[in-house]
């Protein structure tokens, strides 16, 4: 059963950054997933941040993260990153890590497997 492991999340500054890290175990072929992180803040609903896709490594991102944000793969290490850079307090919400097989991350629960999330909070 796949499972997955978010860190890199803490207290940083507006205008900071941070990387976020999700690490895979219990996939034998983790070039066959998508990848996706989302983000819930108290009292409003998950966004989804980003995606990339298992075949061409296609990445999208959500408006409000366009130009700040990255995210990566390193299939050698089952992992997959997300890269923020120019933090806002708006950024601040648990981030989560969701993994589909052979399909690109939907957007519902059911859709994906999901991580415990890491916590990001931006001070101004």
């Amino acid at each position: 059963q796949v499972q997955l492991v978010e860190s890199g999340g803490g207290l940083v500054q507006a205008g900071g950054s941070l990387r976020l890290s999700c690490t895979a175990s219990g996939c034998s072929s983790f070039t066959l997933y998508s990848m996706g992180w989302f983000r819930q803040a108290p009292g409003k609903e998950r966004e989804l941040v980003a995606t990339i896709r298992w075949n061409f490594g296609t990445t999208s991102y959500a408006d409000s993260v366009k130009g700040r944000f990255t995210i990566s793969r390193e299939n050698a290490k089952n992992t997959v990153y997300l890269q923020m850079n120019s933090l806002k307090p708006e950024d601040t919400a648990r981030y989560y890590c969701a993994a589909a097989k052979l399909r690109p991350i939907g957007s519902s629960e059911g859709d994906n497997i999901w991580g415990q999330g890491t916590q990001v909070t931006v001070s101004s």
